[in-house]
Formats: structure tokens, C-alpha cells, sequence
């Protein structure tokens, strides 16, 4: 694949959408941070990036994008590309892949933001040594991306586990839990926003010896050992906002071998600390890294 082709990839968040133009071998020409308002505004903000780019880098070859959730990727659905029920308001219902379509002129790949993020770590950074992972992100939401031999996994099924049930945390029955949906879900109770409902601050001001990071911890290695049981992977990595506050990385590995109490399933997850990690792509972040590979791949596949 010759340098002088260009892609688009977008990460579209609940917080924030990450646009960048690449070059043939995958790296980033020109890229922008774009804050998630409503979607005429945020759309506005992508055309303008995406306009500018092309008139100094030349066409585009094809798009990728990596979006928040939950998605229709059902390639068969007359809805195939849009936000389904989403707690961001205004999103619910925008054919997100229609309107990129519509802005980039080409060719377009669209996966879960958490996908992407997935298949960028198999391919190019925590989990090149394994078949199977899965990648969880904490932040404004909480969601899992699974990769098998670096495509992910799921398809029109893609995993929806942020609303999954897990335990209460000891001495957490107070805390109603915040999802608009089911309340204490697993995002209701452990999400950015939870945290900051809970404690009066978000997961940036709260010191590493609060209290809160036990009760997280618990939360996040629940949903660790569900995947574990579930879904088999080899790895998992913890990405997202949350886990900004890096000592979480051990809490939550010891609240793992605990919830496990000795089933464990093989070599693999029996070692935590190499077990769950933390994600090696950064800038660009792996969400944005995998829908540059999306709009790769689908443009070599043609």
C-alpha cells in the first residue's frame, strides 16, 4: 500500500470525537480534538477538519470509525451505522456512518469505539503476544472491545457488557447508581460520571488513598472475571479516563485473584499481573489507531 494514499479515522466519544487524516502506512498527517455537543454542532466541527485536510493533503482512499454505542452493525439493517438507544442525548438514532459518509466522500468502516480500540492493542501494542483479548474502557461509559488475530469480534453481536449486573461493593447499598436505563448497572456504578455522583468529584481530583478506589477496583474486577468466564481471552486491557489513576491497575488485580477464589481457567488468567494490564498505544490513543486500520483494511479488501 503506497504512503501517498490518505485515510480519515474518527473516534467519536461521548466526551470527545478524535479526527485524523493518514497516510498509506498508518501515520498521522493531521489530527484535532473536537468536544461531543449535539450532533448538528459536532458534525459541523468534522466537516470543517475533514475539508481542510483534504485540500491539503488530497482525496481520501476510504474512512474508519470507531464510535461510541451501542451501535447497528448489522450490515443487513436499514439502520445499519446508528446510534441505537444511547444515554447522550440528542444521539439516540443518528446514522453516525451516513452522515461520515456523507462528509468524507469515500468508502467507510464503522466498529465500536472499544473494537477499535482492541484491535489497535492486538496489532500494534499490549496484546501482540496473544490470540484473544478484550479491551475495557472506564470513563464516560464502560465498554468492551474483543479482538481475535487482530479483527474484532462480534460483528452485528458486539459486546454490550457497560450494563451488565454485578455485585455491590461492601457497604455500597446507599448509592443508587446513576444509568438512566437500569440504575445500578455495572455503568451506573462505576463510570467517571458515577464516581463523580457518588463522591462529589470526578476520578481527577480524588486522591489515590480515597475510599472510592477499593469500591472501583471491586466493580472493574467484576466485570474482569465475567469476561474472563465468558469470553476466554488471553488478556485483558483497561483503557479510559478512570484508569488515569494508575494505581487502580493493582487494586483491581487483587480484587481479580479474590473474586476468582482459585478458578482460575488457565495459565493465562491464573497470572494476573500479566493477565490485566494497561494499554502501550497512546498518542494516538488505540481507539483512533484502529479506525485508521479500519479505513486501511477496507480499502485493501477492494
Amino acid at each position: 500500500m503506497t504512503t501517498d494514499n490518505r485515510f480519515a479515522a474518527i473516534e467519536a466519544g461521548g466526551t470527545k470525537v478524535l479526527c485524523a487524516i493518514a497516510g498509506g502506512d498508518g501515520a498521522i498527517l493531521a489530527q484535532c480534538r473536537i468536544a461531543t455537543r449535539s450532533p448538528e454542532e459536532t458534525f459541523a466541527d468534522i466537516d470543517q477538519f475533514f475539508g481542510a485536510g483534504i485540500a491539503e493533503f488530497g482525496p481520501l482512499r476510504a474512512g474508519g470509525i470507531g464510535s461510541f454505542g451501542p451501535l447497528d452493525l448489522d450490515p443487513t439493517s436499514s439502520d445499519y451505522g446508528s446510534i441505537i438507544t444511547t444515554p447522550k442525548p440528542g444521539w439516540s438514532s443518528v446514522d453516525i456512518l451516513g452522515r461520515m459518509v456523507g462528509i468524507l466522500g469515500v468508502p467507510t468502516a464503522i466498529d465500536t469505539d472499544v473494537n477499535c480500540a482492541a484491535i489497535a492493542e492486538a496489532r500494534h501494542g499490549a496484546g501482540r503476544d496473544v490470540d484473544r483479548l478484550c479491551y475495557v474502557t472506564v470513563g464516560t461509559g464502560i465498554g468492551v472491545g474483543v479482538a481475535d488475530h487482530g479483527v474484532a469480534s462480534g460483528g452485528a453481536a458486539n459486546v454490550e457488557a457497560g450494563h451488565s449486573r454485578v455485585p455491590r461493593a461492601r457497604d455500597d447499598e446507599a448509592f443508587a447508581g446513576i444509568c438512566s436505563y437500569h440504575a445500578d448497572c455495572l455503568e451506573g456504578l462505576a463510570s467517571g460520571p458515577a464516581l463523580k455522583a457518588r463522591w462529589g468529584a470526578g476520578a481527577e481530583s480524588l486522591d489515590p488513598g480515597h475510599e472510592a478506589w477499593a469500591r472501583e477496583a471491586h466493580y472493574i474486577a467484576c466485570l474482569c472475571v465475567n469476561l474472563s468466564y465468558t469470553l476466554r481471552p488471553q488478556r485483558i486491557i483497561l483503557g479510559g479516563g478512570v484508569l488515569a489513576q494508575t494505581g487502580l491497575y493493582a487494586q483491581v488485580r487483587a480484587a481479580y485473584v479474590d473474586l476468582l477464589a482459585g478458578y482460575a481457567l488457565d495459565a493465562w488468567n491464573a497470572d494476573a499481573a500479566r493477565f490485566i494490564c494497561a494499554p502501550t498505544l497512546v498518542d494516538p490513543s488505540p481507539g483512533l489507531t484502529g479506525a485508521i486500520d479500519l479505513a486501511r483494511d477496507l480499502y485493501a479488501a477492494r
